[in-house]
């Protein structure tokens, strides 16, 4: 491919086969021709709203086939899309519009009247509403004061305002355009917009369709959210190779997708840790069925060594590709080579173009065997994050990304990873800080102190548990607190445990002592245990 773009991709792969599949999902089927199409006309619609370069652009889409065309026609316009789940709790997702300022917001219509308020405090002047058929009269209120262009989940628009104004001239994009931010949570709580150019999406794309070997005959079964930049990165690969990606929302019924992979003939499939063990509990694998299944990749955390074991054996002969990468390297930096199984504890060798070190404070590379932090550096590097510039500094020194993660390499190249430098639970393939869940909990009556550490948990590979001082007279429970995390934050991020202290653990200096919080819940944990 000569452009950088994703968004010319398509439009290059549909000018060659205009009728090969390009993203489907049980409801919908999208051919290139037709995903170029749908591009073009959103990028016409955006561009007439008068959002171009600098603009930015809130997307709030589950995966579906309109999510695709939304973000690759904000590429187009040369805007920046500004991705975020719709699982992110409020006051995070009200830190992140404030930040961003975006120019228009697209969302579900079964969303409405939860970001209603948070709408309405926001200038945006634009909604992108994806529905399919006439909006419900009970929403229209929550869209008072929007000019709303509404889409079907397909992605194509119910009505081409746009063509009866001139939209602007597509502009010309470089390798140094910021199409995308990706918000990861913060040391301190507060979510990160991770800036990803053109130029970052095109050279992780590369290497990625290097060591799977994608080409046009491959077609991928996703679960993952496009929010994410795993998911996100899986739907780049397929469409720079000119192969496919289903789009299926139906895991929690696992076996539903293993039957659809094999009728939709995927030859590929991408998990977390979690993904794998809900397969092994509740899946059988029928490789007969599954007869085009070629690889599976797994990123988001160490896997389990007997899931691991079962995941090669129950969908042999396809390949297990571990792998390891972060936001701020827009997927990638990492891969274990299927046949290297005497390497299946670490995290590999770097991807093509990407060169990693162990480095120690000073940032002096470490000999073999020394542990010290892992640095990156490549063309797929994040140029920071966004409005942040003093925590982009800190991350980026010298040109080489600082991971936060502790590891060492061996005489075969191969990095290892014994722990992280920085406070960030990996929760089920979330990245998640425990000052978000603190936050939380302090704001319940009667909290006077809290701390939330991690603690392993084979399902999950981390789960939070938290330490809480309560106000003399206050008659909380356990129970108390985890119903009150329930209604304000995400599932996995609710405490698995909450106990009680006078006080918490600190050092001389009056330092949270985080690995002593979470020792003192594994012996709650224990005890509850023992007591049942």
């Amino acid at each position: 491919m000569s452009s950088p773009a994703v968004c010319d991709w398509v439009v290059a792969h549909a000018r060659r086969s205009p009728d090969a599949p390009a993203i489907d999902s049980p409801q919908h089927r999208l051919s290139y021709a037709a995903l170029a199409e749908r591009i073009g006309a959103l990028a016409h619609e955006l561009g007439a709203m008068g959002i171009g370069p600098g603009d930015r652009v809130l997307v709030l889409l589950p995966n579906l086939p309109a999510t695709v065309v939304v973000s690759l026609a904000i590429q187009y316009v040369g805007a920046t899309s500004v991705e975020v789940s719709r699982d992110l709790a409020f006051d995070m997702l009200a830190f992140v519009v404030r930040q961003s300022g975006p120019r228009a917001v697209a969302f579900a219509a079964r969303d409405a009247r939860k970001l209603a308020a948070l709408l309405r405090e926001a200038s945006v002047a634009h909604a992108l509403v994806v529905h399919d058929g006439d909006l419900p009269e009970a929403l229209r209120p929550c869209l008072t004061g929007l000019e709303v262009t509404q889409m079907m989940e397909d992605g194509a628009l119910t009505r081409a305002a746009g063509s009866e104004r001139e939209a602007r001239v597509a502009p010309v994009r470089d390798r140094s355009t910021v199409t995308q931010i990706l918000y990861t949570s913060g040391s301190t709580g507060q979510p990160r917009g991770v800036m990803q150019t053109i130029g970052n999406i095109e050279a992780n794309t590369r290497s990625i369709v290097e060591y799977l070997g994608l080409t046009a005959d491959d077609r991928a079964m996703l679960i993952l959210p496009l929010s994410y930049c795993y998911g996100r990165s899986v739907v780049q690969t397929h469409l720079f190779a000119g192969g496919s990606v289903f789009l299926d929302g139906r895991f929690m019924y696992p076996q539903v997708v293993l039957d659809a992979m094999g009728s939709e003939r995927c030859t590929g499939f991408a998990g977390v840790p979690l993904t794998f063990e809900l397969l092994q509990r509740q899946a059988k694998p029928d490789m007969h069925a599954l007869a085009a299944l070629r690889y599976i990749t797994h990123a988001g955390g160490p896997l389990d060594k007997r899931t691991a074991d079962w995941v090669r054996t129950a969908f042999r002969p396809a390949q297990l590709f571990t792998m390891y990468g972060q936001t701020e390297a827009t997927a990638r930096l990492s891969y274990v080579p299927p046949d290297r199984s005497d390497k299946r504890d670490s995290i590999g060798i770097p991807i093509p173009g990407v060169e990693l070190r162990i480095v120690d404070e000073d940032g002096s590379e470490l000999p073999v065997g020394v542990q010290g932090e892992l640095v990156a550096r490549g063309a797929n590097i994040t140029p920071g994050y966004y409005k942040m510039p003093d925590e982009s500094a800190r991350i980026l020194a010298s040109g080489w990304l600082r991971t936060g993660d502790l590891g060492h390499r061996d005489q075969d190249g191969y990095f290892y990873l014994v722990g992280r430098a920085k406070e960030i639970l990996k929760i089920g393939g979330h990245r998640v800080s425990p000052a978000q869940i603190e936050a939380t909990l302090a704001g319940c009556e009667g909290v006077s102190e809290v701390a939330v550490a991690g603690t392993a948990d084979r399902l999950m590979g981390e789960v939070p548990v938290a330490l809480v001082v309560v106000e003399a007279g206050s008659v909380l429970s356990e129970l108390d607190l985890r119903k009150f995390c329930a209604a304000r934050l995400p599932a996995y991020m609710v405490p698995r445990v909450v106990g009680f202290a006078s006080a918490l653990p600190r050092g001389p200096s009056g330092k949270l002592l985080r690995a002593e919080v979470s020792r003192l819940l594994t012996h709650v944990q224990q005890q509850q245990r023992s007591t049942t």
